[in-house]
């Protein structure tokens, strides 16, 4: 409703009670009875500090995420990253958010999907990053030789036969939700790179499922890298911080 009548929701409770709904509410109730993300309807999300445009074909943020720049803070609470990576990085997401943190900071964002990067490209626009952040298409990790003080990542890490709520399994972009049958082929390709990637006293951190710790834990060990779990706010296995 607030969205219909072009206010906040503040505002709307605060002052617009009493409004007529507005012609533009119905069709909007009718996209969301048919479980289209609140995300996609609206064109925006809150994450973090920020606000991103966010539609079709990209993975709508999740407060969840933000336990990884949680961390990425804990981490370098006595400095700061000057180099930011973020692979996979749909909308821009983790590295806006961690670049508007890290004033700074300057980032990467590699992504496949070229409609995700044009996404990006316009969230960091319309936040004053963009001279700070450079986005390409790319494989992961593939490619890069350069060395990341941070390095964030938001992989597919849902199993092929997991079931999802109707609002995910028919909206959002099945290459940003499936990795295989076990949920872990992105981590397969990406952790293995993480060694030549992550600079001195730098670190990396991934999203992962909440049963994914000790998978996801022995590939960053066999890579030879020391590895730390961090729960999210609900207690939930969330990310995994390997260095």
């Amino acid at each position: 409703m607030a969205h219909a009548l072009g206010v906040s929701r503040d505002d709307l409770l605060l002052r617009h009670l009493d409004d007529l709904t507005p012609a533009a509410f119905a069709p909007l109730l009718t996209r969301r009875l048919a479980h289209e993300p609140v995300a996609y309807i609206t064109g925006t999300r809150a994450f973090w500090t920020i606000d991103l445009i966010v539609g079709p074909g990209v993975l709508v943020p999740r407060a969840d995420s933000e336990t990884l720049i949680e961390a990425a803070v804990a981490h370098f609470a006595k400095g700061r990253p000057a180099t930011i990576l973020d692979l996979g990085t749909g909308p821009g997401t983790l590295l806006l958010a961690a670049l508007d943190q890290w004033p700074g900071a300057t980032g990467l964002g590699v992504d496949r999907s070229t409609q995700a990067l044009a996404l990006a490209r316009a969230n960091a626009e319309r936040l004053g990053l963009a001279p700070r952040a450079r986005f390409v298409e790319g494989d992961w990790a593939a490619g890069l030789d350069a060395r990341f003080d941070l390095i964030l990542a938001n992989p597919p890490y849902i199993g092929t036969g997991e079931s999802l709520p109707p609002e995910v399994r028919d909206h959002e972009p099945a290459g940003a939700l499936y990795a295989g049958a076990d949920g872990l082929d992105a981590y397969r390709a990406i952790v293995p790179d993480l060694p030549r990637l992550i600079a001195p006293g730098g670190v990396a951190i991934l999203e992962i499922g909440h049963s994914q710790a000790e998978a996801v834990g022995a590939l960053a060990a066999t890579a030879g890298l020391g590895w730390a779990l961090r729960r999210d706010l609900a207690g939930r296995p969330r990310a995994i911080v390997a260095g």
